[in-house]
């Protein structure tokens, strides 16, 4: 399934208040991909990276394809079986 949330529009830090809501709903499944769109706000991206991304230690990159947007991975595993 694929998930993703839509930051146009909304001041930074409630952006970065529904993403970390987001994706903290989403991290109660192991394995769960999604995709942030933060249109081409470089802040808004290094925000949500040093303040959700890197302190939830969730995997996450930028494509090359999409500047707007972060691809997040979750790559958790339960005991020694990998859920991805």
């Amino acid at each position: 399934m694929l998930h993703q949330i839509d930051l146009h529009g909304l001041p930074h830090e409630q952006a970065i208040l529904e993403t970390e809501e987001f994706l903290l709903r989403l991290s109660v499944n192991l394995g769960f991909e999604a995709t942030i769109i933060t249109g081409n706000s470089h802040r808004l991206q290094s925000k949500i990276i040093e303040r959700i991304l890197d302190v939830y230690k969730f995997s996450y990159y930028i494509p090359s394809y999409n500047l707007g947007t972060i691809k997040v991975k979750d790559d958790r595993t339960y005991g020694k079986i990998s859920i991805n």
